[in-house]
């Protein structure tokens, strides 16, 4: 997930998200529909009470026995699929963004996605695709999709610190201006 804005609202929010997540997978929700909608209708009263004016993306992701539930809206996750073919999953579809409404449920959607042995998830937040280099131009989903097809066969730690490099390579001297977070993770054979 990504908060909107930066600085200390915005940190209160994330983890207040936390904390609403911890809980439901405390009590054994799985129903990501039901889930995510729990995490929204608590954000958004948190939010009205506080009269913050912020909201988020957030996917939830499920893995187990070789398949993949997606549900909620983010950045679109990439699927790196056998011999090196770079899958991006639009999210739009599975959700709203959360905090923007009491009411949720019925604008949630999810997906269930394969995953073979060897397969990779990568999901990031817009941190990466936004970082601009010293000319001002987006590093842009497509390198980072390029970056993914190059570095598929090593580990989910060597993808990530092939995409970690590049994008400090990019950027070179130019300043970080927004939150940077990656995940890799790659099933085992």
């Amino acid at each position: 997930g990504d908060v909107t804005g930066h600085g200390l609202e915005s940190g209160v929010l994330m983890m207040m998200v936390q904390t609403i997540i911890r809980t439901l997978l405390t009590h054994g929700e799985t129903d990501l529909i039901r889930f995510l909608d729990t995490v929204n209708q608590v954000l958004y009263n948190n939010v009205q009470r506080m009269q913050i004016n912020k909201i988020m993306t957030l996917t939830l992701l499920e893995y187990h026995a070789g398949k993949l539930r997606i549900s909620g809206q983010h950045e679109e996750v990439i699927i790196i699929r056998k011999k090196g073919q770079v899958e991006c999953l639009d999210t739009l579809k599975l959700g709203l963004f959360i905090g923007i409404t009491n009411h949720l449920a019925n604008c949630l959607d999810e997906k269930m996605v394969p995953l073979e042995p060897g397969e990779s998830v990568i999901l990031y937040t817009d941190g990466i695709t936004e970082a601009l280099n010293t000319e001002q131009k987006v590093y842009g989903q497509k390198r980072l999709c390029d970056v993914i097809r190059q570095s598929w066969a090593g580990s989910a730690e060597q993808i990530k610190n092939a995409v970690v490099k590049d994008v400090y390579q990019y950027i070179g001297k130019q300043k970080v201006l927004d939150d940077m977070t990656l995940i890799v993770f790659k099933r085992r054979q």
